[in-house]
């Protein structure tokens, strides 16, 4: 059972940020230091990508462990109440997450995913490095 009452759950919950979270910013600094110039969130593209390299017809997706239900993450965990209801919500946003990556792969562009837990300390750099050696590949 949830510690928070049901209003309190629910206003921590609406605080959380969608957009410039943590995450997207250290990929976004580290693309720009690199030389990179990127837009972010574009509308007319699928899923309006978090970071657009049109140059390299591109796209990054940043994702939260939590939200988008990073496997075997320790940030993935279920919470303890209303179940049905979150399950529902983490199913319908991989399901969202899986056509918005397919149809942006149709329309020819590449798809990068980042995890948040993949940001944090010792793995950073590597991931980093992957972005941008993925960036350089055709």
């Amino acid at each position: 059972m949830d510690i928070l009452t049901r209003e309190k759950r629910s206003w921590n919950m609406s605080r959380i940020k969608g957009k410039d979270t943590k995450p997207e910013k250290i990929v976004r600094s580290a693309l720009h230091k690199e030389g990179f110039r990127f837009r972010l969130n574009r509308k007319d593209l699928p899923g309006k990508p978090d970071i657009v390299l049109p140059k390299y017809k591109s796209v990054i997706l940043v994702h939260g462990c939590f939200w988008h239900r990073h496997p075997r993450c320790k940030f993935a965990y279920n919470p303890k109440s209303r179940e049905k209801f979150w399950q529902k919500k983490f199913s319908d946003n991989v399901e969202r997450d899986k056509a918005v990556k397919k149809e942006l792969r149709k329309i020819g562009w590449k798809v990068i995913v980042v995890w948040e837990c993949e940001l944090k300390n010792i793995k950073k750099d590597k991931t980093i490095n992957r972005i941008l050696k993925a960036l350089c590949q055709n």
